[in-house]
């Protein structure tokens, strides 16, 4: 691959650790004052400010990197014929960022409870890349892990894989034999009716993403200890985060150039 200057925008953990990666790589990496002139950008995710992209936005032919950009920053983009391309749409991105993330779900239930996994009865709501991975690490440290999922094909392949099964729709009838309940699905499943069944010393975590799949006002009135947990790899592991946004970015680069 052609030698790339980078600018990184941003200076949270992540977007930190992807500029001294990008250094330590060989790479030339600046920051803001020097975005206009840089062959690439990098912008951080989420990313849902156009005045940002505008302000930062490379010129002569540069790539703009975003992570998951706003309806309103994809818009600026093409009104100012920005090249913007989006890393958090990379399908290999997403597998890797399960495994920060499902370490920093873990991290949570073992830091807000006071019981062991072990035989905790755990409902992992969901079977995409972060409900597979994260069902695998519960059963690792024992908990009595249940899948609901919607599709027939999720629940058979969680059923093979040793776990306990349900369809989504069955989540209100089975609500009360759970002490644990993670959403990963991206849609409101875990509504008042569920949180009304569960427990009231359960612990629900909402790993979905905006606006997340679990109604929090509902678990905060029925007494029910509950969170949202949105951007986890940067916030539990930012190294990690970091280094995996930069690999997929020179890796797309790559892809970019053998197209040409």
């Amino acid at each position: 691959m052609r030698q790339t200057s980078f600018a990184v925008i941003g200076s949270d953990a992540r977007q930190r650790a992807a500029a001294a990666y990008l250094a330590r790589l060989g790479y030339p990496v600046g920051g803001e004052e020097e975005a206009p002139g840089a062959g690439a950008v990098l912008f951080p995710a989420p990313c849902s400010d156009p005045e940002l992209l505008c302000r930062y936005a490379p010129r002569c032919g540069g790539i703009a990197f975003v992570g998951a950009p706003s309806e309103a920053v994809r818009e600026k983009a093409a009104e100012r014929k920005i090249r913007l391309v989006d890393y958090f749409a990379d399908d290999a991105l997403a597998a890797l960022n399960a495994i920060p993330t499902c370490e920093g779900a873990i991290g949570i239930l073992l830091s807000r409870r006071e019981r062991v996994l072990w035989n905790s009865r755990v409902l992992v709501v969901g079977f995409g890349r972060i409900g597979k991975l994260l069902a695998q690490r519960l059963a690792g440290f024992g908990a009595l892990v249940t899948v609901a999922a919607r599709r027939p094909a999720q629940r058979a392949l969680a059923a093979a894989l040793g776990y306990r099964v349900q369809s989504t729709e069955s989540l209100e009838e089975t609500a009360p034999g759970f002490e644990i309940l993670v959403n990963t699905a991206p849609a409101m499943l875990v509504d008042q009716k569920v949180i009304g069944r569960l427990p009231r010393d359960a612990f629900v975590l909402d790993l979905a993403s905006a606006p997340g799949g679990v109604d929090l006002a509902a678990a905060a009135a029925a007494g029910v200890e509950a969170m949202r947990a949105p951007g986890l790899p940067a916030a539990a592991a930012p190294q990690t985060a970091g280094r995996f946004v930069v690999q997929t970015v020179l890796r797309m680069m790559e892809e970019m150039e053998q197209d040409e």
